[in-house]
């Protein structure tokens, strides 16, 4: 890939407590180009988070660990820049929109003051009525008028707030935005707009982003590529046409996620789930995690490592497919 902006090779994550081990992400890798936007897509529990979170280095200090792998943002691998040289990252060049805007903000501070902390660490250079003036200008890009400023959280609709997330997440223009289901607690007309607003943005600040959801449809309303996470692991990456088109080759959960959505065009009494449950993450199963839930399964499927099958921009790991069969 040309002009990569950030390059994740090989990461395994691990939460470790006196009781249990739980490997929450599993040797995954991917790339993400200056100006793409690159969909994460899963159950709950699939990793996709603390994928997020690692990047930011934002595991819980004393139980998450980092036992494999790299992060590479323009050229630097972020696991090993110190702790000082990080902060400078956070806010400024990578920035995260949270999932929840209810406990996302602090309730005690005004709006106005939670963007301010930002410019402070960021752009100290603004001060007084020019830093005001740039919280206004900030505010307004997000669709929320400067006067509102000075208002306090609990006086903006949960709409209104994600808003307000987004203002803070992008009041320094960062290369690469972190969008964990940023639309998964607001009502279907106002995820619209919150999408509309993140798309403008990203066209507008020329930033790259990776959107965390389960949702297919809004992946494909603003993604360019599209990876598919099952227990840890990147079952199938591909571009939209790649990870879409019926008539490519998929991974069976991948197809399985497509079944359980309704169609437009096809009439059917009963929607096609996915029969079974994740597996726990404290005792994944071997070979391929997603085996006992797969009506493919075969002996091989529950030994040894999968490997990935690829043809182009679209990989698949799982032992029905080979290099020629994509």
């Amino acid at each position: 890939m040309k002009n990569k902006l950030l390059e994740i090779k090989d990461l395994t994550i691990q939460y470790v407590t006196d009781e249990e081990t739980v490997y929450a992400v599993n040797n995954i890798s991917f790339s993400l180009e200056a100006g793409q936007a690159f969909g994460l897509v899963g159950e709950t529990g699939a990793g996709k988070t603390t994928t997020a979170l690692s990047i930011l280095r934002l595991l819980p200090k004393f139980t998450g660990k980092i036992t494999n792998g790299e992060i590479i943002f323009e050229g630097r691998d972020l696991l090993k820049l110190p702790v000082s040289e990080m902060g400078t990252v956070r806010g400024d060049q990578i920035s995260m929109i949270f999932q929840d805007p209810m406990t996302s903000l602090n309730p005690v501070l005004s709006v106005r003051s939670q963007i301010a902390e930002v410019l402070k660490l960021h752009r100290g250079e603004l001060k007084g009525d020019a830093q005001t003036e740039e919280i206004g200008h900030i505010l307004e890009r997000v669709g929320i008028p400067a006067l509102r400023m000075n208002e306090y959280p609990h006086q903006f609709s949960g709409g209104m707030k994600q808003r307000v997330v987004i203002a803070i997440a992008i009041a320094c223009s960062p290369k690469l935005l972190l969008a964990d289901e940023p639309t998964t607690a607001l009502d279907v007309t106002i995820q619209a707009q919150v999408l509309n607003i993140m798309k403008e943005l990203r066209r507008d600040l020329n930033s790259s982003m990776i959107l965390i959801t389960h949702d297919l449809g809004v992946v494909a309303s603003i993604c360019d590529s599209v990876g598919i996470m099952y227990a840890g692991e990147i079952v199938e990456i591909g571009t939209l046409e790649d990870v879409y088109s019926p008539d490519k080759p998929h991974h069976p959960y991948t197809a399985g996620l497509f079944k359980s959505i309704p169609s437009m065009t096809e009439k059917t009494k009963r929607l096609s789930p996915i029969n079974g449950l994740m597996p726990d993450p404290t005792e994944l199963p071997k070979g391929c995690k997603f085996n006992p839930r797969c009506p493919n399964c075969t002996d091989k499927c529950k030994e040894g490592e999968i490997l990935v099958a690829s043809k182009g921009t679209h990989s698949i790991r799982c032992v029905l497919y080979k290099n020629t069969d994509l």
